[in-house]
C-alpha cells in the first residue's frame, strides 16, 4: 500500500489523468496517455509520473497485469473533494469553522445559484438522519 502524502496538492495534469480514469474505471499508462491525447500533448513516461504521484498521494490504487500496472481511482470525484475541503478547513481552521464553511458556500453559489437549493435539501436529510440516531 501506498504511503500518503502529508498534503494533498493536485497538479493539472494530475486532475486530468483522475478525470480519465473517472471515466474509464481503471487504466495502464498506455490507455490513460490514448485518452488524454485530445486535451494535451504528454509523453507516456510523463503520464507515468502523474499516476505514480496520484498512488503516493493515496488517491489511486493499483495491481500488476502482466508487465504493467493498472491504475483506478481509489476516491469518488466526491470523496476526493471532500478530503481536498477538509484539508483546507484544517489549513486554515481558527477557533470557529463557521466563516470558512461559508466562504465555500458563497463559492458553490456563485457557480450555480441553484445550488443553495441542493444544499437546503442535504442539510435538512442530514439533521434528519441525526435526529434518527
Amino acid at each position: 500500500m501506498s504511503q500518503p502524502s502529508s498534503s494533498l496538492t493536485l497538479g493539472d495534469l494530475e486532475m486530468q489523468v483522475l478525470e480519465q480514469l473517472w471515466k474509464l474505471g481503471s487504466g495502464d499508462v498506455r490507455a490513460v496517455h490514448a485518452a488524454l491525447s485530445g486535451e494535451r500533448e504528454n509523453h507516456p513516461n510523463t503520464v507515468q509520473s502523474a499516476l505514480e504521484r496520484l498512488f503516493r498521494k493515496d488517491i489511486l490504487e493499483r495491481e500488476k497485469q502482466s508487465h504493467a500496472y493498472v491504475y483506478r481511482p481509489r476516491l469518488s470525484r466526491e470523496a476526493l473533494a471532500a478530503r481536498l475541503i477538509d484539508e483546507t478547513l484544517q489549513r486554515v481552521r481558527a477557533s470557529e469553522p463557521l466563516p470558512t464553511l461559508a466562504a465555500f458556500v458563497d463559492l458553490a453559489v456563485e457557480q450555480d445559484p441553484s445550488v443553495l437549493d441542493e444544499l437546503e435539501h442535504m442539510l435538512l436529510s442530514h439533521r434528519a438522519r441525526q435526529q434518527d440516531r
